[in-house]
């Protein structure tokens, strides 16, 4: 199983960044949400389902995971922003 590029977690809420590849060869990035918790046997579960308490723990996690990449590659995401800018225009 492949593991992800780089997790942020605040409380039981964890941000995985996944590097990904299209068939035609591109390379892209996508991001998993969960919530972790144990369920009645004790036993650590994942969810993407999210309490109202859980919002601002999950907002902080994705502005970090935004953050990463946003650093991590400015050309690209300036490229994907243009591009986003161009097809709402």
């Amino acid at each position: 199983m492949a593991l992800p590029v780089k997790k942020f977690s605040v409380g039981a809420i964890q941000v995985a960044v996944w590097k990904n590849e299209a068939k035609s060869g591109n390379v892209f990035n996508t991001i998993s949400l969960d919530r972790v918790y144990k369920d009645k046997n004790e036993k650590w579960k994942n969810t993407g389902s999210l309490r109202q308490g859980d919002l601002p723990k999950a907002i902080l996690a994705l502005q970090k995971a935004y953050e990463y990449l946003s650093l991590r590659e400015p050309e690209a995401a300036e490229q994907k922003r243009e591009m986003l800018a161009e097809a709402m225009a």
